[in-house]
């Protein structure tokens, strides 16, 4: 994603998903690098990716490169803010965006006003699909940012 920031995945990210369809098209193709493998949910929405960093981070940029015809069409950003002091941080929702349905690649930039201590997750929860049962397909997925 040529830019200033950072990749914000790396070995240590946990990856957690809604639902898988099969082995074969698991969480791990997400993040691989292969444009011949990604990730299918099951049927049924919403569907949803979910990315904790061993570090808070400031996510900025997401890209997302989808199946045609199998695209999460409104995705609200969620993310859970770093933990300061003694209280529990709670899920509050960042932003939304809107995919088309196409098969290249999809930059979106994210708001920074509200991070200024950074978030320990972020999650993708995909509200509507392309598909008419609801199937979510997603070939490649980046995310950029800032490491606190």
């Amino acid at each position: 994603m040529d830019s200033k920031f950072r990749s914000l995945l790396t070995s240590e990210t946990r990856i957690k998903v809604s639902s898988t369809l099969d082995n074969s098209v698991g969480k791990k193709c997400l993040t691989d690098g292969d444009p011949e493998t990604c990730w299918t949910s099951q049927q049924g929405t919403p569907q949803s990716i979910q990315l904790s960093f061993p570090s808070p981070v400031i996510p900025r940029k997401i890209a997302l490169t989808f199946q045609g015809g199998f695209v999460g069409t409104r995705c609200s950003v969620q993310v859970l803010p770093s933990q300061i002091g003694l209280e529990k941080p709670k899920w509050q929702s960042y932003s939304q965006i809107f995919p088309e349905d196409v098969n290249r690649r999809q930059n979106f930039d994210l708001p920074v006003e509200l991070l200024q201590n950074g978030v320990e997750s972020l999650k993708l929860v995909f509200e509507e699909s392309s598909d008419f049962f609801g199937r979510i397909t997603v070939y490649d997925l980046q995310l950029e940012g800032e490491c606190l």
